[in-house]
């Protein structure tokens, strides 16, 4: 995806209408929602206690977020917090992928580290589906940067 946007050159800074973001701004955003997933969950490690064991409603809502994700036609706005941490413009390709790369070394400190104890807990809150264990973390992860990679290529089509 980064060499994606990489390729389009001036044209990823370029939004293809009037509140949409540029292909730098989703990958900004990315990484904004990846930093603050990294944050939340180191937060939530410190507490020792308190951790809600995940049941029959975490599952449903993981599979419907997922699903919701996947469909091509369904948009959704940032939540507040991270519209309000993204800057009005993105900084260049190399210095998202170097803050991404870091990002995601960082995840991968945590998740090797993390407490087999809390694998089946309800440890993130998502803003629109609630608490999600580790593993619906990941999955909504990856969900999350496939939904953005559809918005990606018709921001290509729209800005080429």
């Amino acid at each position: 995806m980064l060499n994606s946007v990489a390729e389009l050159g001036d044209k990823a800074y370029q939004s293809p209408g009037a509140n949409t973001w540029s292909a730098a701004q989703v990958v900004q955003h990315l990484v904004i929602s990846e930093t603050a997933i990294g944050q939340y969950l180191e937060k939530k490690l410190l507490q020792e206690e308190g951790h809600q064991k995940a049941g029959i409603g975490t599952f449903l809502k993981s599979k419907l977020l997922r699903l919701a994700l996947r469909l091509p036609f369904t948009r959704f706005k940032a939540p507040t917090y991270l519209a309000n941490l993204m800057p009005a413009t993105a900084p260049p390709i190399s210095e998202l992928r170097a803050e991404w790369e870091a990002v995601r070394r960082r995840l991968e400190r945590l998740l090797n580290e993390f407490p087999g104890k809390l694998v089946n807990h309800a440890i993130f809150k998502h803003p629109r589906s609630g608490m999600l264990t580790i593993n619906q973390t990941l999955d909504f992860m990856l969900d999350h940067i496939l939904h953005h990679q559809q918005q990606i290529e018709r921001i290509k089509k729209a800005v080429s």
